[in-house]
């Protein structure tokens, strides 16, 4: 079945229709697009060009209805390609900052909407393992001429909304209290599934498990922000996570083989849902291509795992686990993909990966700038923005325990309650 834009707009819980914008072929939105770099595989590319040039979307070459005007690029390396892109189209002009990339070189507001893609570049890192991206400082830049203007355009920002909490909270009441649409968070709640199903509405949700392979804070938000993407749909919605603790070295691998939460870990039947979901299961015997790893394979394969258990305000236990590679190693580690299982009433177990086509065109990243057309064209997100800030919360919280020789911590900041949208917003073809 194919998908029509419309079809899609319902489909992300939108109740506005391309007629209702008011927008036309006339009078195109325009957007302004912030970034930190721009090169090959980073997510300015895996973004920008998708505006700029369109993708593949069901069959046919889907081209946004919207302008990237202006851009903004902080670190220009020799590997930079804004400078080649913007020469191949000319009505997107490269400005020197990200005021003059809002305005258009004017004295006012003069876009849209707004990309804010503050992911890749050589930025420092903190003693808890935190990239300081400057997604925050870039928000507050735009925020400023805003108010300078009297008015405000729609903004997306890429992956967690800071590495930083207050940061995330500030932003959240920022939009709030200024009347813009903020969209923010990962490609993984959005892209394909396998299956193709998603958690029923009010399902009632006893455990979760969510694995990947690893990566302090930023590859955290991803499996968190895609566990989480399933079970707000339980009964009752979002209540928010009252405490969470980290597990690295023996403190994992005992967790690992406790046998269940109340021993200190988490569901083996969940931890083998998820793995058994994995196309990219690493074989733990040679000559082998798919044998169930034994907990001696997993110490061998992944020795620096780490995870996550968070304790949710409803009763909700759920735990992240990054099964991650020795360090200074590029190969190795138990699976390549993200998968998740959940435990529900009754005994039955819902699991399903977050499918991610990787060469060479990243083809995840469609169905997110899917949903950021959906912003630009509206005004409003197609999913809450209260996922992303209680996930950027959850990271942060995660890192801190991590720092804090795996402490047990309470969360009492991070009750974020949220009812998520009616209709899925994964998507389906």
């Amino acid at each position: 079945m194919r998908y029509s834009r419309r079809d899609f707009l319902a489909g992300a819980g939108s109740t506005l229709v391309l007629g209702s914008t008011g927008w036309s072929a006339q009078r195109r939105p325009k957007i302004a697009a912030l970034t930190t770099v721009f090169y090959k595989y980073s997510h300015s590319e895996h973004i920008i060009d998708r505006f700029l040039d369109g993708y593949g979307w069901e069959g046919q070459h889907h081209r946004p209805p919207m302008d990237v005007v202006s851009l903004y690029v902080e670190q220009v390396g020799k590997n930079d390609l804004s400078r080649e892109r913007s020469k191949r189209h000319p009505g997107m002009k490269i400005y020197p900052t990200i005021a003059d990339a809002l305005t258009c070189g004017g004295s006012t507001l003069a876009v849209d909407g707004v990309l804010l893609i503050g992911e890749h570049g050589k930025y420092p890192t903190n003693a808890k393992g935190q990239t300081l991206y400057p997604r925050y400082e870039y928000f507050q830049q735009v925020v400023d001429v805003y108010r300078r203007s009297g008015k405000t355009a729609p903004l997306f920002n890429d992956k967690h909304l800071s590495w930083s909490w207050d940061h995330a909270r500030e932003m959240v009441e920022t939009a709030k209290t200024m009347g813009f649409g903020l969209m923010a968070g990962s490609s993984l709640p959005v892209t394909w599934r396998q299956p193709s199903a998603d958690l029923p509405r009010g399902a009632v949700v006893e455990e979760a498990v969510g694995v990947w392979g690893g990566g302090i804070d930023g590859g955290d938000i991803h499996v968190i922000e895609a566990l989480q993407a399933i079970v707000e749909r339980r009964r009752g919605g979002e209540t928010g996570v009252r405490a969470v603790q980290a597990l690295r070295g023996d403190a994992f691998w005992k967790a690992l083989e406790s046998g269940s939460w109340d021993a200190g870990g988490w569901d083996p039947k969940l931890l083998e849902a998820c793995l058994s979901r994995s196309h990219q299961l690493n074989p733990s015997r040679p000559s082998y291509s798919d044998v169930y790893p034994s907990h001696a394979d997993l110490r061998r394969l992944a020795p620096n795992s780490y995870a996550y258990r968070f304790e949710y305000a409803d009763g909700l236990k759920a735990s992240i686990i990054q099964f991650q590679a020795a360090r200074g190693k590029s190969e190795g580690g138990v699976v390549g993909d993200c998968n998740a299982a959940a435990r529900l009433q009754g005994n039955d177990i819902f699991s399903v990966q977050f499918y991610l086509p990787y060469s060479t065109m990243r083809n995840f990243f469609s169905p997110l700038t899917h949903h950021i057309e959906t912003l630009f064209l509206t005004g409003k997100a197609p999913y809450p923005i209260e996922r992303t800030l209680l996930t950027t919360g959850m990271t942060a919280s995660g890192v801190e325990s991590l720092f804090q020789q795996q402490k047990r911590l309470e969360t009492p900041h991070l009750a974020v309650q949220y009812q998520p949208t009616a209709e899925s917003t994964f998507w389906r073809s």
